[in-house]
């Protein structure tokens, strides 16, 4: 018995034990396919990634006449931030470097959160009848002012690509934030 005992505890047997155990065990990984949402799209998904324009406004004689009114507006905006800003004046601005450029319009939304100043615009497109269009593949510029009673949009080619505070005090700044699309209009 004494036999068995110094023959099962030497250190080969007891190697080849683990090491037979070990062989059983498999140590590359394969993983079962992922259940995921079927490839083809739905009625549904088409529409959500669909491009949905819807007029605001329409320029005549150099005017601005608005189709949807400006407290419609300020909702829309209220609820594209989604954060408690509560938006009190909303504009369509007009941007053109120098007179031989096309115009570009952008839809502007100014109000508060928290005390902080907090404005939004969205370029606008002209169609050929001069009516000004809202697509929700539109870029979002937001911009927060900390510090900033008034924030400006800075443009360079009729496109924003800044900001600038009003007052030039230290530590005042304006932060904007570039978003890809934007959700103004609910889909119905």
């Amino acid at each position: 018995m004494n036999r068995i005992l110094r023959l099962a505890l030497s250190p080969l047997p007891l190697a080849l034990l683990v090491l037979g155990g070990m062989s059983a065990c498999e140590t590359t990984k394969r993983g079962f396919p992922e259940v995921s949402t079927p490839t083809t799209d739905t009625d549904e998904m088409r529409r959500k990634r669909e491009v949905v324009s819807k007029q605001v406004a329409e320029v005549a004689e150099g005017k601005i006449r608005y189709i949807v009114p400006r407290e419609q507006l300020s909702a829309a905006f209220t609820r594209e931030f989604g954060d408690g800003t509560a938006i009190d004046k909303t504009i369509i601005r007009k941007v053109q470097e120098t007179p031989k450029d096309k115009a570009v319009y952008y839809i502007v939304g100014m109000g508060l959160r928290n005390g902080m100043y907090r404005a939004m615009a969205l370029p606008l497109q002209t169609s050929s009848d001069n009516s000004l269009y809202l697509p929700s593949n539109s870029a979002r510029y937001i911009i927060t002012g900390v510090g900033c009673t008034f924030c400006f949009f800075n443009f360079e080619k009729n496109e924003i690509v800044g900001t600038t505070c009003e007052e030039n005090t230290g530590g005042s700044r304006c932060d904007l934030r570039v978003e890809s699309n934007n959700t103004f209009f609910v889909r119905k």
